[in-house]
């Protein structure tokens, strides 16, 4: 038997896109850079997480429990979402992470020939997923490192189905504030689907701050999408949710993988919700003191940088992001080169405890001295 004739069998979409590779495990990254401990600064992880309450959890979780299928829509966790947010359990729908919530609005909304439209320099898993499910993804540039609302309006037309706004902004940390959603959302009216990814939701607290949950009441067709991955540091058990209108959910849910959410993960998530304030204002404090000291650094060394919202800083260098990478990892620390994101030259650093940052600043200046 010979290979099949892959350029007959692939569509011409798929044959375009290039595969995305993961780093390695640590294990072997510690061993390619010759260091006995790795600090990840590269994925905005919460150092501090789990809650309490996860720990215990973990701690007492049967092995009796591994041999049974989780439930299938996450019901209990659904349950206690709506009770959290004073909605209907069936205005949510989880999944293994955000990345399959993504993949399961797009795929209910959109066939070929349709478009959807968010930023050029903000998460890229919407322009792939659209790309790479043969639908068109219309990437609008920040201003100012911004989404810019008028640009995507201007963007749309009859074959737009969804509008992506990550708000705040992976990388770049900017949000809308509350006059800017609104008067966004009046303007792209209710003829399409408007997804507010709100992943840094609880690292943000400023008053103008808004909230989807609340917006959606006015417009219905909103779906808002969070996860326990960042601020409750579930990274590991890959669990994320949306929130919609009863009815737009109902139209997604069709799409929608069940019995993707493994039982400890959902079990976890609950656990995470419980007197969860505590911990975020915790994270909040760790979050604000490790960005006062990069930002120091940067002011120090003259470089250019971006640090607003959400647990991570971007600093643009004088070399290339991948010597940066490599000089870092030879000195135990991980970022994140931003070259993928279109900021070439640029790095995003996750913010975490001050040894670690200070290890960081350090590693840093070493690097650029040796340039």
């Amino acid at each position: 038997m010979s290979l099949p004739a892959l350029d007959r069998l692939v569509p011409a979409h798929i044959q375009r896109f290039e595969p995305y590779y993961p780093s390695k495990p640590d294990h072997v990254l510690k061993r390619m850079y010759h260091v006995d401990t790795l600090h990840r600064l590269n994925n905005n992880e919460n150092p501090l997480g789990p809650p309490a309450a996860v720990h215990r959890l973990v701690e007492s979780f049967s092995p009796e429990t591994v041999p049974v299928y989780p439930n299938g829509d996450c019901f209990d966790l659904r349950l206690q979402l709506a009770q959290k947010f004073s909605k209907d359990p069936d205005q949510f729908l989880v999944g293994n992470g955000s990345c399959e919530v993504i993949s399961s609005v797009i795929k209910a909304f959109c066939e070929e020939g349709d478009n959807i439209i968010t930023a050029d320099k903000t998460f890229a898993v919407y322009e792939w997923v659209a790309e790479f499910s043969g639908i068109e993804a219309r990437l609008i540039p920040l201003r100012e490192g911004a989404f810019d609302p008028q640009a995507m309006l201007e963007a749309m037309d009859e074959r737009t189905k969804i509008l992506f706004v990550c708000n705040p902004n992976n990388p770049t940390g900017t949000y809308w504030d509350a006059d800017t959603m609104k008067d966004f959302l009046e303007r792209a009216g209710d003829g399409r689907i408007i997804v507010l990814d709100e992943a840094y939701f609880e690292y943000v607290d400023k008053a103008d701050y808004p909230n989807g949950m609340e917006l959606m009441r006015q417009h219905p067709n909103i779906i808002v999408f969070r996860t326990f991955s960042k601020m409750y540091a579930l990274a590991a058990a890959r669990i994320g949710y949306l929130c919609g209108s009863p009815e737009v959910v109902n139209i997604v849910r069709r799409t929608h993988i069940v019995y993707s959410v493994n039982t400890l993960a959902q079990m976890a998530a609950a656990a995470a919700l419980e007197d969860d304030g505590p911990f975020i204002q915790a994270t909040r404090r760790m979050v604000s003191e490790a960005k006062s000291l990069l930002c120091s650094l940067f002011d120090e060394l003259g470089l250019e940088y971006v640090a607003n919202e959400g647990n991570y800083v971007m600093v643009r260098l004088p070399m290339p992001d991948t010597l940066m990478y490599r000089k870092l990892m030879t000195r135990g620390i991980m970022v994140r080169t931003m070259t993928g994101f279109r900021f070439p030259n640029w790095i995003r650093v996750s913010l975490v405890e001050r040894p670690v940052m200070e290890m960081f600043c350090q590693a840093f200046t070493e690097a650029l001295r040796e340039s």
